[in-house]
């Protein structure tokens, strides 16, 4: 008995979880990495009124695809690493957020930025990683108006750099 009363907790605790932004993520496979700082002299994020801006987030968990997308770095490996930048924001999100998540209403504008090779045309489908991650996070309000464009270059050489523009609630 004493062996099956944790799990008996755990499973009446599981729905509850599951319908937070961080228990849908957790049910997923992903769990959040410390926020990251700024590398620069910049805010990762601004709060005014009902609207938080996110600066330009890269990886923050380490190890992060480095190169151009198409020609050092395969498409899935490009949707990976939107998705990982995803998590970083996510951190940002929920420190400025005092530490919950539940208080975003909606993502409001995602600008995804793809270091390219010049004949590359596929970078809707490598923000998609990020994209999808908030789908999983935050249900219909996770999807935003969104570009994803291609760029010569971003800092450091890495792979993907995004910013967003969320609605959060007071």
């Amino acid at each position: 008995m004493r062996r099956l009363l944790p799990f008996l907790l755990m499973m009446i605790a599981a729905p509850a979880l599951a319908e937070t932004p961080e228990g849908r993520l957790a049910a997923a496979g992903h769990s959040l990495p410390p926020a990251p700082k700024p590398a620069a002299t910049y805010v990762t994020s601004v709060e005014t009124g009902n609207l938080l801006f996110l600066s330009g987030h890269i990886d923050c968990i380490g190890g992060g695809k480095r190169g151009k997308v198409g020609a050092d770095v395969t498409l899935d490996e490009g949707k990976a690493e939107a998705q990982r930048v995803g998590l970083c924001m996510l951190a940002t999100i929920k420190d400025a957020l005092g530490g919950d998540l539940s208080r975003v209403k909606r993502f409001v504008r995602i600008l995804g930025m793809v270091n390219s090779a010049p004949d590359f045309t596929q970078q809707p489908q490598v923000i998609n990683g990020f994209s999808e991650l908030m789908k999983t996070a935050f249900g219909d309000a996770g999807l935003a108006a969104r570009s994803a464009v291609g760029v010569a270059s971003l800092p450091a050489g890495y792979a993907v750099e995004i910013e967003a523009t969320i609605e959060i609630a007071r």
